[in-house]
């Protein structure tokens, strides 16, 4: 008979390692994101979104042709940094 132990732990550790590797290689797939994708990613409305801070010229946006692309990189940095400024200690 054939007895098998396995460690939740261990199994658990190498799960949550190996979706983060997952969520990183998805993320370094776009380079840029269009509104519909800013919207997914703030999980805020098109009109929170434009009052908040679009407009804030250190937002990384480029307009081409009629089509807003951001640079996701910058935009995640911009977006990180914005969320704490909106704190008030």
């Amino acid at each position: 008979m054939i007895n098998v132990e396995v460690d939740e732990n261990e199994v658990r550790e190498l799960y949550l390692k190996t979706l983060k590797e997952k969520i990183d290689e998805v993320d370094a797939e776009l380079i840029f994101w269009d509104t519909k994708e800013l919207k997914r990613r703030t999980c805020m409305s098109w009109n929170t979104i434009q009052k908040e801070f679009f407009f804030d010229p250190r937002f990384p946006k480029r307009k081409v042709g009629g089509k807003w692309y951001i640079y996701a990189p910058k935009a995640k940095e911009f977006l990180e940094n914005w969320l704490f400024e909106q704190c008030k200690f």
